[in-house]
C-alpha cells in the first residue's frame, strides 16, 4: 500500500485545488491511499518558533514524514505558486538538506481559470522542491486550465485531465519505488 499526502494550495471552502485532490483520491488505484491535509491552520513561517513548533506544523511534518509521496495542487496567483503551498513547504523543509522532504516523491499539478492552467507556477514549484532534494515526478507537466468549466460540483470532470494527472501520479510512485527499493508498479492508466 502506498500512502500519499495531498496538499492543496488554496484554503477556501470551494477550492478548485481541493476538488482536484478529492477527485484524484477517489480515482486512485487500490494500492494507493490518498489523505488530504488541510493547510488552513498552518501559521506563517517564523523561524523563532522552530524550537517549539505550533501543533499544526508538527502534525504537517509528521504527515509528510509518514507518507510515501505527495500530490501538490497549487493555483497560480500573479504568475507564481500559491503562498499557502510556499509557506507549508517552508515549515517542513527544515532543517535544510535533512528535512522530511529529502527523497520524497512529489507530483506537481497547477490550476488556473486561464487556458495556461497555472503553467507559470510549475517552474516555481519545481525549483522549490528541487532545493528540498525531493523527487519530482518526471514526465509531462500537468497544468489544468479552464477550471471554471473543468471542475463541476466539487469534482474534476475533465477525463483527459484526470488521465494526465493519474499518469503523473504513477510516475511519482515509480520514483517512490526507486527510492524505497520496491519493485516498479508499472502504469495503471
Amino acid at each position: 500500500m502506498f500512502k500519499i499526502l495531498g496538499l492543496a494550495g488554496s484554503i477556501r471552502r470551494a477550492s478548485v485545488s481541493k476538488a482536484i485532490l478529492r477527485t484524484l483520491a477517489e480515482k486512485a488505484p487500490g494500492d494507493v491511499e490518498v489523505t488530504i491535509f488541510d493547510l488552513g491552520d498552518i501559521p506563517m513561517f517564523n523561524q523563532d518558533l522552530e524550537d517549539d513548533l505550533p501543533a499544526s506544523v508538527r502534525a504537517l511534518r509528521e504527515a509528510v514524514a509518514a507518507c510515501d509521496g505527495m500530490i501538490v495542487v497549487s493555483p497560480e496567483y500573479n504568475h507564481g505558486m500559491s503562498g499557502v503551498i510556499k509557506n507549508a513547504i517552508d515549515w517542513v523543509s527544515r532543517p535544510g538538506y535533512a528535512s522530511v522532504l529529502v527523497d520524497k516523491g512529489v507530483a506537481i499539478i497547477t490550476t488556473s481559470e486561464s487556458p495556461l492552467g497555472g503553467a507559470r507556477a510549475q517552474g516555481d514549484l519545481h525549483k522549490m522542491f528541487l532545493s528540498c532534494l525531493s523527487r519530482i515526478a518526471p514526465g509531462r507537466e500537468v497544468s489544468i486550465g479552464g477550471t471554471q468549466k473543468g471542475v463541476v460540483d466539487g469534482k474534476l470532470v475533465d477525463e483527459t485531465q484526470i488521465r494526465r494527472a493519474m499518469t503523473l501520479i504513477d510516475a511519482m510512485l515509480d520514483e517512490v519505488c526507486l527510492v524505497q527499493g520496491r519493485e516498479k508498479r508499472g502504469s495503471r492508466h
